[in-house]
């Protein structure tokens, strides 16, 4: 048995993992977070306005290269880091996942595309490990385009059974929402009942998003949406707000998962302005709420766009 030393995780760097897309790749991601028929920049490569959605890069680390089903508890097993014990993929919970925009995505990676990972943190409770990671993606010169922060909370699973923290890097955290006003902007919108069959369809197949039984087993009482998927659902919904829809206007965007989603389920999002970000963008505070469940499903959100006079059409 290997030995478990949780700060000997943080700092590992898994081996450079290739990725590729293309542009069918990209509208099934769109239509995967919610795209309509009426979004043209998202949903058809014909339309001048057309662009790959800024959030697309979440889902490189699980599909890798490949343009068949991908097992994903061989996925998980492969990634595993020195110092940490094993890890159910059954009681694998996302937590939280942000990403920053450095440069515009081409519709065709091309070969030499890779995503470069490495541990920042990870941190231990009596509830389970919690592993947060950073990502990279560069082009075949090395020059990155994205980066993106996750963290998974490991359900269950025992380090030395003391509590731990260790991190050497993060993103940027969420302004409270004010407390004297109401949102600047609320965005309606609806998962479909086959939103995480297709959400799948982008790399992750993690059977918990297909399988009834094992989310019953897990507490969910059922088949629930990907993270990922409501993820970009929200980003969809800052964008068409504060962005005016234009896939380049945004530069980041984070969030916590709070509650899960099941296909079918309603979704709001409420939006604060809540001064200026970085570069010319403004930053706003969000959250999306399940209006089946009364819950929010994505808190502590996070965006910087470059604000523009629309108003969504969700």
């Amino acid at each position: 048995m290997a030995e478990i030393d949780l700060g000997k995780a943080v700092g590992f760097q898994s081996p450079d993992q290739e990725v590729s897309w293309n542009r069918r790749d990209l509208l099934l991601y769109a239509i995967g977070i919610g795209a309509r028929s009426d979004e043209y920049s998202l949903v058809n490569e014909l339309d001048k306005s057309w662009a790959p959605f800024p959030t697309y890069p979440v889902v490189l680390p699980f599909k890798g290269v490949e343009q068949d089903v991908i097992d994903f508890r061989s996925h998980i097993k492969a990634g595993a880091a020195p110092g940490l014990p094993k890890f159910d993929p059954n009681r694998i919970i996302h937590g939280t996942q942000s990403i920053e925009v450095l440069q515009a995505l081409p519709a065709v990676s091309g070969p030499g595309w890779k995503v470069k990972q490495r541990i920042v943190g990870v941190s231990e409770n009596k509830s389970g490990i919690v592993v947060d990671t950073e990502t990279i993606l560069v082009d075949a010169h090395g020059t990155p385009y994205t980066k993106l922060y996750s963290s998974t909370f490991n359900l269950g699973a025992k380090g030395t059974g003391t509590k731990f923290t260790k991190r050497i890097a993060g993103p940027p955290q969420a302004k409270p929402i004010p407390k004297d006003r109401k949102p600047d902007w609320v965005v309606n919108d609806r998962t479909s009942p086959e939103q995480a069959i297709i959400y799948r369809l982008s790399g992750d197949y993690n059977a918990l998003h297909i399988d009834p039984s094992i989310g019953k087993a897990g507490g969910f009482g059922g088949v629930i949406l990907h993270g990922l998927s409501t993820f970009g659902f929200g980003a969809r919904s800052v964008l068409s707000a504060v962005g005016g829809s234009d896939p380049h206007a945004l530069k980041y965007f984070g969030v916590r998962f709070t509650s899960p989603v099941k296909p079918g389920d309603a979704l709001e999002t409420s939006i604060w302005e809540v001064g200026p970000g970085p570069n010319g963008t403004t930053e706003v505070t969000f959250v999306v709420k399940d209006l089946n469940t009364d819950k929010i499903c994505l808190g502590s959100g996070i965006a910087y766009v470059v604000k523009k006079d629309a108003k969504s059409k969700l």
